[in-house]
């Protein structure tokens, strides 16, 4: 998914219940960053768009029959909303005054920051959620000492979720080389 499409899917999302500010959550939160063309591929491979209402969290859960998986704006457009709780992700301190909005009328979509993002994808362990990290970190889209940095700063469900999240970093960490950037952008 793009950012059009994300913004155009929280605009309908906006016309059926009347809430113009969303916060995105999962691997499409990095369509917040500034320079969306050095996003790789892997990062917006998804077409839900994890999300919540900012004002009533609980109100996204009504949109799910119209804008869901399997729902007609899904056939229309190939992508979905999926309403989450604001409550589902393992998060560092911090994260909602890190959020990266995107303006565009009638509604704000206020976008996880990349490493933020990461933390929880590394805690839930998923291979997509890790290719994501992987193709993040290669793509110098965030960087292994701020994902630490982050970890410490993050309370986990229990100790095997911080022990886990902490260990799949560390395997990251050993197997990714971040692109080197070239002259011109320095």
């Amino acid at each position: 998914m793009n950012v059009d499409a994300l913004m155009q899917l929280l605009a309908a999302a906006q016309a059926l219940c009347g809430h113009r500010d969303y916060v995105v959550i999962g691997s499409l939160s990095v369509l917040g960053m500034a320079q969306v063309e050095a996003i790789p591929r892997d990062m917006t491979l998804s077409i839900d768009a994890d999300c919540y209402t900012l004002a009533d969290p609980p109100r996204v859960f009504d949109l799910a029959i119209q804008l869901g998986e399997g729902s007609p704006y899904h056939q229309q457009h190939g992508v979905y909303l999926d309403p989450v709780s604001p409550h589902l992700p393992t998060l560092p301190q911090g994260w909602a005054q890190r959020l990266i909005l995107i303006e565009r009328p009638p509604v704000v979509a206020h976008c996880l920051d990349a490493n933020d993002a990461a933390i929880s994808k590394l805690a839930r362990g998923e291979p997509r959620d890790l290719r994501w990290v992987r193709a993040g970190l290669q793509a110098n889209l965030m960087s292994v000492p701020m994902l630490r940095l982050r970890l410490r700063q993050t309370m986990f469900l229990d100790a095997a979720e911080q022990q886990a999240t902490e260990l799949r970093l560390a395997e990251l960490a050993g197997s990714v080389k971040p692109t080197p950037q070239s002259d011109a952008t320095h």
